[in-house]
């Protein structure tokens, strides 16, 4: 089966990714398809803690800046 162009570029950019952008982008397209309800909703507790690993992550220096983000989409 041959695979569509979009998906070819869809690969190509996901595996760019590090794991934690991996894992996001994988929530974003479960909750895309499947909607909340489906996912079982998010708790106080989960939200918070997602904040938290969020803050752990942005303290190590885990992040795109804007300056990156700004020329990686110019280097596409």
């Amino acid at each position: 089966m041959a695979i569509s162009p979009i998906d070819k570029e869809l690969l190509k950019y996901f595996s760019r990714l590090n794991d934690s952008q991996k894992l996001s982008l994988l929530e974003l397209i479960r909750t895309f398809l499947f909607g909340k309800d489906e996912l079982g909703g998010q708790t106080i507790d989960q939200y918070n803690q997602e904040l938290d690993q969020a803050t752990d992550r942005v303290s190590k220096g885990e992040f795109t800046s804007l300056e990156d983000l700004e020329r990686e989409m110019k280097s596409w």
